[in-house]
């Protein structure tokens, strides 16, 4: 079914991103003059701005951070610090080389990386805007800076002279952000609790593969009989999100007979090798309606719970600040004209 079909093509793309957005502002109404927005698979990992001063988590699992660096969070605020003063040195000299004084003008920087969990390959972005146009990107692949407008010429020579800071920029795109993504995407595999349940309303009604509580969104579930794939009297679920940053995802199955013991429920999850599978078992189903006995108790305990194992376990080792490519001293971020 066009169904199926979706979740193949879903659960085939490996890619992860993690994306850093920087913005800096003057005379915006109810708004920080500085903001730090960390993504990772297109939801939110941290967050910082002017006016809390101080770098917090967005997802429970991001903790895990100080399980290799107990004063992980409190360093990364004092990067986000210098980081403000920075860009509104950014702000202030792009303002003068534009001509412009008073007035609502805004900066926004977004960088970051991809990493493909399946063939290792790694493709990272860098690029700059002002007052909601390009102004600068950097091409990752030739490594040279590129201006968008013409008030960004000057400097995109003088970065492009700096062959020091360009072989930094490229080993921070190569290894240091891709090793930040891998480290950020097992954080949240081997810390959200996985929970497979199998359904049922009635009797008579269609049997429901559930899983819940996983991490990333890049999943495929299927009903097999005999160990072959079921593509008749199945209804394939789209993933969906939970309210932790987790996800979820469901498939039915419409029993044509009751020889249940030949059917079984399969999960698959991005970067895990190990299948979850769930047999059949009226002893395993939930169930709410009246006279089942096929449960007991165990029908409000009988969904299963698993971790990552080997393949999902979090990396340790020495801690580097991801956002750290912002200093102080790097003349390309002071955007001097």
């Amino acid at each position: 079914t066009f169904q199926h079909l979706y979740m193949l093509q879903l659960g085939a793309e490996p890619m992860h991103s993690l994306k850093m957005f920087y913005t800096a502002s003057s005379e915006v109404t109810n708004f920080p003059e500085f903001v730090i927005v960390g993504m990772v698979d297109d939801f939110q990992i941290d967050y910082y701005d002017s006016n809390t001063k101080r770098v917090e988590p967005r997802q429970d699992w991001m903790n895990k951070v100080t399980d290799d660096d107990a004063d992980f969070w409190e360093w990364l605020t004092e990067r986000a610090v210098v980081a403000q003063h920075v860009f509104k040195v950014n702000l202030d000299n792009l303002k003068r080389r534009f001509n412009q004084t008073g007035g609502v003008h805004i900066v926004q920087v977004m960088y970051g990386c991809e990493w493909d969990d399946e063939t290792g390959d790694v493709n990272g972005y860098d690029q700059y805007g002002y007052d909601g146009e390009d102004f600068i990107v950097l091409d990752t692949k030739t490594m040279t800076w590129v201006a968008a407008q013409q008030q960004a010429v000057f400097i995109k020579q003088e970065w492009n002279k700096d062959k020091a800071e360009l072989e930094d920029l490229k080993n921070y795109y190569t290894k240091e952000c891709p090793d930040w993504l891998k480290k950020y995407v097992n954080y949240g595999r081997s810390s959200l609790m996985r929970t497979m349940s199998l359904l049922q309303k009635t009797p008579s009604s269609r049997v429901t593969c559930h899983a819940t509580g996983f991490y990333p969104n890049r999943a495929m579930m299927f009903w097999r009989k005999d160990g072959e794939e079921l593509h008749e009297d199945v209804d394939n679920g789209e993933i969906l999100p939970n309210h932790d940053g987790s996800f979820q995802i469901s498939a039915d199955l419409q029993l044509p007979s009751d020889d249940w013991g030949k059917y079984d429920c399969v999960f698959q999850l991005s970067g895990v090798k190990e299948d979850i599978v769930t047999k059949l078992d009226k002893r395993e189903i939930k169930t709410n309606y009246a006279g089942n006995n096929q449960g007991g108790a165990d029908n409000h305990t009988g969904g299963k719970h698993m971790r990552a194992g080997s393949d999902g376990s979090e990396t340790r080792g020495e801690i580097s600040d991801p956002k750290q490519k912002i200093k102080q001293d790097r003349n390309k971020n002071n955007l001097r004209p």
